[in-house]
């Protein structure tokens, strides 16, 4: 899942986790937990986080190969947050392999609009889990009390989405080529998005494996 941060990547992927019976692998799930129980990597990730940065490349790269080696992961899953650069599209080349297609999906939305949902997101004080602010008063998961997100702040958001386009944007350049990448219109109420994306999926797979 490609995009930039509050095109609804997670959302999506979330559903496609669910429908599909596919694992979903968040790596902003994996660094913020990190972060919230203080491990060596969260202290690591936690200032370049809050500063709007990315985590490095070598970092990422070893979470994210670390969770495709898993049993569950054998079969296929969703990946959310990764890659980010095109050292880690590289490795995640070289991660899948012979596995199967990689189906690449963009979703893309207005900078405007990605503005004013980052700014509305809250987060869960005590598990850390994304939640809407219109929806929500409490955590669903645990109850907990939910709070604007350090990095969402407007500054913070504008940072984040200046460093998505000088780095992570590229991405779309390195995979537009290949026949199982689908741009998805996110700016679209989340039950259209997830119906464009069911019928990108079936065909962007169908065209990998007779390639």
């Amino acid at each position: 899942m490609l995009g930039p941060p509050g095109a609804g990547k997670g959302t999506q992927a979330e559903r496609i986790s669910r429908t599909r019976r596919l694992p979903k692998i968040s790596t902003g799930d994996i660094l913020r937990e990190a972060v919230h129980e203080r491990t060596e990597l969260g202290c690591a990730a936690k200032e370049a986080m809050e500063a709007g940065r990315l985590v490095s490349d070598d970092v990422m790269i070893g979470i994210v190969r670390e969770r495709l080696d898993r049993p569950d992961a054998e079969t296929g899953f969703v990946l959310d947050g990764f890659p980010r650069t095109i050292v880690q599209a590289d490795a995640l080349d070289r991660m899948v392999g012979s596995r199967g297609p990689l189906v690449v999906l963009d979703i893309v939305v207005p900078e405007e609009v990605l503005v004013r949902r980052l700014a509305s997101r809250r987060i869960c004080g005590d598990c850390g889990s994304n939640a809407s602010v219109d929806m929500l008063t409490a955590c669903g998961k645990c109850g907990g009390l939910l709070i604007a997100r350090v990095d969402d702040g407007v500054k913070i958001v504008r940072e984040r989405l200046g460093v998505y386009h000088r780095q992570t944007k590229p991405l779309v350049d390195y995979y537009l080529g290949r026949p199982t990448f689908r741009q998805i219109d996110g700016n679209l109420p989340p039950d259209v998005v997830t119906g464009a994306i069911d019928a990108a999926l079936v065909e962007a797979a169908a065209r990998g494996v007779s390639q």
